[in-house]
């Protein structure tokens, strides 16, 4: 179902928006309480960190031996009934994904690349958010101008460590694979 506000901005249903998002031409988009947003135009060292952070993970997984995909950005993370993420990078555990599913059904570690007009969002609305799916162990925040990496940990007891990193290992347990920080910066 679709409804618009008064300023023009679409709120959807998940199944709406999926349907929507699919006829739509170049454009990427997330949902975010139920708000379709549109996502600005990537610059290159934003594009090189997450296709940095993709093959890390999967180097990562292969190293470990354990049953988990790397997916690149363009795969979605549900955010209860009213958000759907792209993460730059993301793993997700468990039997292999279905070829025609548009959303990750365990992703265990999901990465974001902060941009000029994302840090903010980044930052706070989806570490939020991303700390309210169950399955989520792990968020990392990289910030390539900074050469940092923002890694916040939720733990059994759901309390959350945060690390802040730019050299050395960042352990991601579970899934029980280690990263080198220098890797996600090329």
């Amino acid at each position: 179902m679709a409804e618009q506000d008064p300023e023009g901005q679409i709120f959807l249903d998940r199944d709406a928006y999926y349907a929507w998002a699919e006829q739509q031409p170049g454009g990427r988009f997330e949902r975010v309480d139920g708000r379709v947003i549109a996502m600005s135009p990537e610059r290159a060292a934003h594009n090189i960190a997450k296709s940095a952070a993709w093959a890390a993970l999967r180097d990562a997984i292969r190293r470990a031996g354990v049953e988990c995909q790397a997916m690149a950005d363009g795969m979605t993370v549900r955010i209860g009934a009213t958000g759907d993420y792209e993460p730059d990078a993301l793993v997700n555990c468990g039997p292999r994904i279905d070829p025609d599913a548009v959303a990750a059904p365990n992703p265990i570690v999901v990465v974001e690349v902060v941009s000029p007009s994302s840090s903010r969002i980044d930052g706070v609305t989806k570490f939020a958010d991303y700390m309210r799916v169950p399955s989520i162990r792990h968020y990392l925040i990289i910030s390539v101008s900074k050469h940092m990496i923002v890694h916040h940990r939720k733990r059994e007891d759901d309390g959350i460590d945060t690390l802040i990193v730019s050299t050395g290992p960042i352990v991601l347990d579970p899934p029980g694979i280690v990263l080198d920080a220098e890797s996600l910066f090329e």
